[in-house]
Parts: C-alpha cells; sequence; structure tokens
C-alpha cells in the first residue's frame, strides 16, 4: 500500500491588500531578548477564496482562539490564487509577526506545479493541525455506480470525461493523478488523458458538480458532506486507510480497487524572519487552540482528523512532505 501523503503573481498586490486589513497585533516581549512572548492579537490569511477547506480552517481557528479568550482579535483575510502561492507570497512580504497563514498539502503541491517563487521552506512552520480524508463523488444522476466505472471511463475516454476539485497540483489533482496510475496509465500519459478543473475555493467545485457540468470532483469530506446527505452528490469512496465517521457506508479507495491512500493536512505558518521568541508565543497560540474543547467539537464536526504537530516535529515532517509530494508529481507527470 503507498505511504499517506500528509502533502510571483501578484505577491505585491497581495501584500499591499493583507497589509490594508490586518488589525495592528502585538508581541509582549523584546524581540531579541529571548524571553518569553505572549500573543494578544493574530490574524489569519486564508490562501483561497471563501468555501473550502483552507478557509474553513482559517475561519473555525479565528472564531475559537477569540470566543476562547486566547487571543483577543483574531481577523481573517482571503488572498486567493494560484493554489495557495499568491497567499504565500504575501506573508513573504508580511511585517506583522504575528501573522497565520493556513496552509497545507494543497500548497506543497501548488508551489511545484506553479514554479513559485516563494517557498514554505521560507517562513516558520507553526503547527500542523488536522488530517482530511478526500472524497470522489459524482452527481446524484450519475452513471457512474462505482469508482471502477469512472476511473475506466476515463482511461477509454480520456478528456472527454470532466473532474474538478481543488488547485492545480494539490491534493485533489495528486489523487485523481494516481488513480489513473493504479489504472496502469504511464506516467507520462496521465495529463493527456485526465481533463482536471482546478478551482480556487470549494464553493466553485460545489456548483460544477451540481450544476452537471463535470463528470465527478474530489474535495475533503468535510467540504462536500452535507450536499452527499441531501442526496445531491454521490459518494464513490474515500482516499483514508478506513472508513471515515461521517460516509460510514462509503469504501475505501483500496477496498474499491486501488492500492491509495491519501490524507490532507492543513496546518499554520508564520513569517520566515521572526525571533524564537515569536515563533514560541504563536506555537503557545496553536497549542491553546489544539486544547480547547470547542476545537475538538469543531473537528469532530467537520469530520477532520487530529495531527497536530509543533515547531521542529512539524518542520521535520514538512521537509519530508515536500519532498514526497515532489517525488508523486513527477510520478504521475504532473511537473517535470
Amino acid at each position: 500500500m503507498r505511504s499517506p501523503l500528509g502533502f510571483i503573481v501578484l505577491a505585491a498586490v497581495a501584500a499591499l491588500t493583507l497589509s490594508s486589513c490586518s488589525a495592528t497585533t502585538q508581541t509582549d516581549a523584546a524581540p531579541d531578548s529571548g524571553a518569553a512572548a505572549t500573543v494578544s492579537e493574530v490574524q489569519i490569511v486564508v490562501p483561497a477564496e471563501p468555501g473550502g477547506g483552507w478557509d474553513q480552517t482559517g475561519r473555525a481557528v479565528s472564531q475559537i482562539l477569540t470566543a476562547d479568550s486566547i487571543v483577543s482579535t483574531a481577523p481573517v483575510t482571503n488572498i486567493g490564487g494560484a493554489g495557495g502561492t499568491v497567499g504565500l507570497a504575501s506573508l513573504a512580504n508580511e511585517k506583522d509577526p504575528n501573522t497565520l497563514l493556513v496552509t497545507g498539502l494543497v500548497m506543497v503541491g501548488a508551489v511545484e506545479t506553479n514554479q513559485a517563487a516563494n517557498r514554505m521552506e521560507d517562513t516558520t512552520p507553526i503547527a500542523r493541525l488536522t488530517d482530511e480524508a478526500l472524497v470522489v463523488v459524482v452527481p446524484a444522476e450519475s452513471k457512474y455506480k462505482t469508482l471502477e466505472d469512472l476511473v475506466e471511463d476515463i482511461v477509454a475516454n480520456g478528456q472527454d470525461v470532466t473532474m474538478t476539485g481543488g488547485s492545480a497540483g494539490g491534493a485533489d489533482h495528486i489523487l485523481a493523478g494516481l488513480l489513473l496510475e493504479e489504472a496502469g496509465v504511464a506516467g507520462t500519459e496521465i495529463p493527456k488523458l485526465l481533463n482536471y478543473i482546478p478551482n480556487s475555493g470549494g464553493g466553485e467545485a460545489v456548483s460544477l458538480i451540481l450544476g452537471n457540468n463535470v463528470s465527478a470532483g474530489i474535495s475533503g469530506v468535510g467540504e462536500f458532506v452535507e450536499h452527499i446527505e441531501a442526496g445531491t452528490m454521490r459518494a464513490l469512496a474515500v482516499s483514508s486507510a478506513d472508513p471515515v465517521k461521517l460516509l460510514p457506508d462509503t469504501p475505501t479507495i483500496t477496498d474499491a480497487g486501488y492500492d491509495i491512500v491519501l490524507t490532507n493536512w492543513r496546518g499554520l505558518l508564520a513569517p520566515g524572519d521572526i525571533t524564537n521568541a515569536e515563533r514560541d508565543a504563536l506555537v503557545d497560540v496553536a497549542t491553546a487552540l489544539h486544547e480547547s474543547d470547542a476545537w475538538v467539537s469543531e473537528m469532530d464536526t467537520r469530520g477532520w482528523t487530529d495531527a497536530f504537530l509543533v515547531g521542529d516535529e512539524f518542520s521535520d515532517y514538512l521537509a519530508q512532505n515536500i519532498t514526497e509530494v515532489t517525488a508523486t508529481l513527477r510520478n504521475i507527470g504532473l511537473v517535470d
């Protein structure tokens, strides 16, 4: 079985937008004193349009941080585009050390596929928060009854079969490529067969699927579950090793005959030039969030799995994930 992969366009404009929208933040310690710092205010950047998993994560973090008085304010700014790399560029220009950028596997892939000038290695990793299974869905009236039906039709008819999901090179796109690889398609042929329509926000993918404008879609379970429960989408398979609590009757991709496990992690990054004291203060904020009963409840509601890592452990994980995802993207022909 595959090992789970837990995976300067408009930069100046994005940076100006963020600066104009942000609240003044404070870290109560001398910048280079080495003393313990505390954070009273943070700003949260969601590098995507409203409606998707990053947006859900950022707004949940903001709401709980303030409701539990972990910080006094935590405004959210959406800076979408290019799989999160426009938001990543804004972080590189950010002067406020208490800025938290929502990140995850999607951004790891997008940096590579977009050949982004700003890289995640140049930021300060703060925390990995959650892990989430992906789900492959089709419109309720689709002719595809099983995942095999869908994959075999893509292999047979290629570009005539359309699939939508998140940004190019992200977790959804990677999963689509892996399905074709498992079906025996050579990596160099996958881009020729796969008609993948990327979106910068989860709402766009939902509209395409519900409007019967695509054959199928892939996203996090939390983004599609309400439509599956309402009967307007049909779930074919989930990408986790075991069935998902929110979709107990949906088979795993492995059970459906394809040896793939791929889950989508999400977390928080800070600017790359902050001090150790500023980093530790933000780690304390993330730790307080993780220990909150409200956060535990939010994860349960959304179908997110606790995947908490902070500091050096998260830095090491991120470095390994970048290496693994880059290799996978090459194997399935999505990057050279």
